[in-house]
C-alpha cells in the first residue's frame, strides 16, 4: 500500500492527482477484481463483471450531476480536442452558422475545428483584447444559430463562468440558443444549476476524475436528429447512445477508475462539497 511513501502533490492540469484511497483500491482489487480472477483492464467489456461497472458509472454520474433523464451518458475517447470536431459534426452543417465565444487556447481550437467544416463561424464575444483576463458579458444573437459553443473554465487564463449565457435567437422570439460546453477543465469541481439550455456538455475526465483516455459527452436526445448520413458511424453522438458506448471497445479501465473517484466524491458530500472545497484552495493560492 502507499501507507509507507511520500506522495507527490501534482499541481498539473492533466493528467492530474487521483484521490489515495482510490488508488489503493485499484492497487487491491487490480490482480483479481470482485473474485473474478481476472483485472478489469483485462476482462471483456461485454462481461457481466463489467457491465455492472457501466451501468453504476452511468448511474453514478446522473445522480451527482442531476443529470435530467432526456440527456444521454455517453463515454468515449479522444479528449475534449476530439469533441472540438465532433460538437459542429453533428449539430450544425456546412452553410449554417454556428456561434462561439472566445476566452483563450481551448476556445480558438474549437473554432478553428468548425470553420473546417465549411460552417458559417460568428466569434459572438471574446476576451482577447485584454489577453482573455475576463469573461464576455454583452452579446446579442442576431442571427438564427445552431449552437453557442463557450469553454466553462480557462486554465491558461484563469477564467470561469459562473453563470452560463442565455442568449435569445432574436429571429426566434423566447427561444434561447442551445450551449455546447467544453467543460473538461472544471468538470466535476461544482453543481450545475440549469440543465434547460444545455444541448451537449463534454469533458475529459483526466483534469479531475480519473485516469487520461476517457471522454464523457453528455448530450440531449433532441438533438440527434441533426447527424448528417455521411457521418461516419464511430463520428456519431447516436452511435455511442445505441449501443451502451460499446460500438467498439471502451476505455473500459479508465471507466473503472472513473466509478470510484464517483463513489469517492459522493463520499466527500457531493458536488456542493467539492465546491466549497475548491473555493478554499483557491483563496490560498489567490
Amino acid at each position: 500500500m502507499f501507507s509507507n511513501t511520500k506522495r507527490v502533490y501534482n499541481f498539473s492540469p492533466g493528467p492530474a492527482t487521483l484521490p489515495t484511497s482510490v488508488l489503493e483500491e485499484v492497487q487491491k482489487d487490480f490482480l483479481n477484481y470482485q473474485a473474478s480472477g481476472m483485472s478489469v483492464i483485462e476482462m471483456s467489456h461485454r462481461s457481466k463483471v463489467f457491465l455492472k461497472i457501466y451501468e453504476d458509472a452511468i448511474a453514478s454520474l446522473r445522480s451527482l450531476m442531476s443529470i435530467p433523464d432526456r440527456f444521454d451518458i455517453l463515454f468515449m475517447t479522444g479528449g475534449a480536442s476530439t469533441q472540438f470536431a465532433l460538437a459542429p459534426l453533428n449539430l450544425s452543417a456546412p452553410g449554417r452558422q454556428v456561434s462561439y465565444i472566445n476566452t483563450g487556447s481551448w476556445s480558438k481550437k474549437a473554432i478553428e475545428q468548425a470553420k473546417l467544416q465549411g460552417l458559417s463561424v460568428n466569434i459572438l464575444a471574446s476576451s482577447e483584447d485584454k489577453n482573455f483576463s475576463y469573461i464576455p458579458k454583452d452579446f446579442n444573437l442576431a442571427e438564427d444559430q445552431d449552437y453557442l459553443h463557450i469553454t466553462s473554465n480557462n486554465t491558461i487564463f484563469g477564467t470561469q463562468y459562473k453563470k452560463w449565457p442565455s442568449p435569445v435567437l432574436e429571429s426566434e422570439a423566447k427561444t434561447k440558443c442551445p450551449l455546447v460546453i467544453d467543460m473538461s477543465s472544471d468538470f466535476l469541481s461544482r453543481p450545475i444549476l440549469d440543465w434547460n439550455n444545455i444541448a451537449l456538455l463534454y469533458a475529459g475526465v483526466q483534469k479531475n476524475a480519473g485516469p487520461a483516455g476517457l471522454t464523457i459527452a453528455i448530450i440531449a436526445r433532441e438533438y440527434y436528429d441533426r447527424e448528417k448520413e455521411n457521418t461516419p458511424s464511430l463520428f456519431r453522438y447516436s452511435t455511442y447512445a445505441k449501443n451502451q458506448s460499446m460500438y467498439n471497445t471502451p476505455p473500459s479501465f479508465q471507466i473503472y477508475m472513473f466509478l470510484l473517484v464517483l463513489k469517492w466524491i459522493a463520499e466527500q458530500g457531493g458536488l456542493v462539497k467539492m465546491a466549497q472545497h475548491n473555493e478554499k484552495k483557491s483563496e490560498l493560492i489567490f
